[in-house]
């Protein structure tokens, strides 16, 4: 293969070969599909249709539930549809595509993160100002600024991989397209190139990093003065699930970035995509719900139809 336009397809990482546990794996990723869309199809439904909860904290909830849905639905629909058909292709485009939506829904998921630790931020630590720090267009500006990160982060990553020859090799040791391992199979010396990337992305990665821990030292000095108990409760109650999600998004990914060389092979590579692509789209809507009963009793009445 002289490069890459020689390439009609690419060839996935099987979980197995045996057929009984493929066909195991497709209703085990159906089930966690189905659930994720369950879970952030309620949020989304559930803040769309509900006044009370048209606030900042729930506008940037209702932005996240369909970067997760994105998120999930770039890698799981065509690894369940691989396990049922038992094959290992996907398509050039189709690789190019889902390199470019994984590369814009996690980033712009990490920025919107970030925005939201702002918003519990200004919430707890300056309350009587949170109505004018973020007011609604503040809000739509700063969801429109993580989405925004999110596509040219895609942009400029999919264009220069996918400009490099590719000559070793069609077979991708990884149950979803992913650059590293796309970049193996590279006979062009592209470092500068990727290390200039990588410096953007390292940059705006410990940014966020840096942004979101100083924010939860300060929120947790604030709530630490209050002085009912009921009151420390409710700061914590609106604060946990964000920093739950923040910690299961970041950990994953660290792990995935940085697990020593000594250790990878190619099942450990699957769990850990697992880990990071999979697992935090669907828990993300449990953890949220889990100790807000505010959006608890708003699903509630979604189900039963008592919207007033």
């Amino acid at each position: 293969m002289s490069n890459s336009s020689s390439i009609t397809q690419f060839l996935l990482l099987a979980f197995t070969d045996t057929r009984e546990l493929q066909l195991l794996h497709f209703w085990l990723f159906l089930g966690i599909y189905l659930a994720a869309l369950l879970g952030n199809g309620l949020i989304i439904t559930t803040i769309a249709c509900d006044q009370h909860l048209h606030t900042p904290m729930y506008f940037f909830l209702l932005n996240l539930s369909p970067l997760d849905l994105g998120s999930i639905s770039t890698t799981l629909p065509k690894s369940m549809a691989n396990c049922l058909w038992d094959t290992r292709a996907i398509s050039f485009l189709g690789c190019a595509a889902q390199v470019f939506m994984s590369l814009f829904f996690i980033p712009a998921e990490y920025s919107l993160l970030t925005v939201m630790s702002y918003d519990r931020y200004i919430a707890i630590c300056k309350p009587l100002h949170y109505g004018t720090l973020l007011g609604s267009r503040a809000c739509v500006h700063m969801a429109a600024a993580a989405w925004a990160t999110g596509f040219l982060h895609a942009l400029l990553y999919t264009a220069n991989t996918f400009s490099l020859p590719l000559c070793k090799s069609n077979a991708l040791d990884q149950f979803f397209c992913e650059i590293p391992q796309i970049l193996q199979l590279s006979c062009s010396n592209s470092y500068l190139r990727e290390a200039g990337l990588l410096v953007v992305t390292v940059y705006l990665v410990s940014g966020g990093f840096i942004f979101i821990f100083f924010s939860y030292v300060q929120i947790f000095r604030a709530v630490l003065r209050i002085l009912s108990e009921q009151g420390r409760h409710k700061a914590f109650s609106t604060c946990l699930p964000h920093l739950a999600v923040v910690s299961l998004f970041i950990s994953t990914g660290i792990f995935a970035c940085l697990k020593p060389p000594s250790i990878s092979s190619p099942s450990l590579d699957l769990v850990v995509a697992v880990l990071y692509s999979v697992v935090p789209p669907a828990v993300n809507p449990l953890i949220y719900s889990m100790r807000n009963k505010e959006l608890q009793d708003s699903v509630w009445k979604l189900i039963t139809g008592h919207f007033q």
